[in-house]
């Protein structure tokens, strides 16, 4: 039997939406800094599962199902200037099957079911046509 959990970010936010928000979640940006005008990066949330590099998809109502396995969390250096090497460790994270999805489209990924977020193989800035369905659904 698998535990089937409704999950999602539901709105009103269309497909153009989600697919600016999904094409700003694969890149770092950039901030100033008040201190001396230097800026910052912030990091990009990315998921690695079994050779597939995943990115956050925000406003889409989705249903965790089985369990997959351990996903990573590639290391990231959003603070450049604060006198460590800048390497830090990957992160280590679940990965869940996503109701109506192969898992080489999109998972979700979290400690537990219900805290899991949705992740999408990303591709230069587009989002695979079964997501958008996904979110135009939503």
């Amino acid at each position: 039997m698998k535990a089937v959990l409704p999950v999602g970010r539901s709105g009103s936010i269309g497909t153009l939406l989600a697919a600016a928000t999904f094409a700003v979640s694969v890149a770092c940006t950039s901030s100033s800094d008040d201190d001396g005008g230097e800026s910052a990066s912030s990091c990009a949330f990315l998921v690695d599962y079994k050779n597939r590099t995943y990115s956050d998809v925000a406003n889409i109502d989705f249903t965790v199902e089985d369990k997959l396995g351990p996903a990573t969390l590639p290391p990231c250096d959003d603070t450049p200037n604060d006198d460590d090497d800048g390497r830090t460790t990957p992160t280590s994270t679940t990965a869940y099957a996503v109701e109506g999805l192969d898992p080489s489209i999109a998972i979700a990924v979290g400690e537990e079911p219900g805290d899991a977020r949705f992740v999408a193989v990303h591709s230069g800035n587009e989002i695979p046509s079964e997501v958008r369905k996904l979110i135009n659904r939503s």
